[in-house]
């Protein structure tokens, strides 16, 4: 559920404090050598701010659906997570059973009953300028899914993780469906192979 690049640049910065990182978020493309690893980096420090127990568990929420190429994001990586390391954490949101506008709250409620304080991981693509497709954003706060087509949904997320898979601005749903699936794709593995080296299950107990 695609919402606007202009939602990720509103997000606040936070202050310099001592044992505080100044940037809440940061921003890779998929042609640079060290996306993986920077985004893995990052979402460990992340963890270790917002989670320094390990005692809330991480959920994957994955936002988007496979009827359009360019919503594809989140699902592809719930699919993806689930192929490749199975059982790494709770993933919400697969190309088989997706959560989109129609399911978003009812899926939100199942994680609450299901798990005790989650820390929700959500991810989903983003339409934004020209030269920003093929970036990933990372960082602390929420989603807000829908608003790059005009759907009213609740926040989501306290760590979210964002593609831009397209241009925004016109005709978003004929965008989202001429969106090249390869580069999705490439995104999707980029953000699961992050999700794996970052270390987000912690330690079993």
């Amino acid at each position: 559920m695609v919402f606007g690049e202009s939602f990720l640049k509103s997000l606040p910065i936070l202050p310099v404090q001592t044992g505080l990182r100044p940037r809440q978020d940061i921003r890779v493309n998929i042609r640079d050598q060290e996306a993986v690893q920077t985004l893995a980096a990052f979402l460990n420090e992340l963890l270790q701010e917002l989670n320094p127990s390990r005692a809330r568990p991480p959920v994957l929420l994955a936002i988007g659906t496979d009827r359009a190429t360019g919503d594809s994001l989140g699902p592809l990586v719930g699919t993806r997570l689930m192929e490749l390391a199975p059982g790494l954490l709770p993933v919400f949101g697969t190309l088989e059973e997706p959560v989109h506008a129609v399911n978003l709250n009812e899926t939100l409620a199942v994680i609450e009953k299901q798990f005790s304080r989650p820390l929700i991981i959500a991810v989903d693509a983003c339409l934004g300028q020209v030269q920003s497709v093929g970036s990933i954003a990372l960082g602390k706060g929420s989603l807000q899914p829908g608003t790059g087509v005009n759907k009213e949904l609740p926040p989501v997320g306290e760590i979210f993780i964002s593609g831009v898979v397209n241009i925004g601005g016109f005709l978003e749903y004929l965008v989202l469906q001429n969106t090249r699936l390869g580069l999705v794709m490439k995104m999707a593995d980029c953000i699961v192979r992050a999700l794996i080296m970052s270390g987000v299950a912690g330690e079993r107990k």
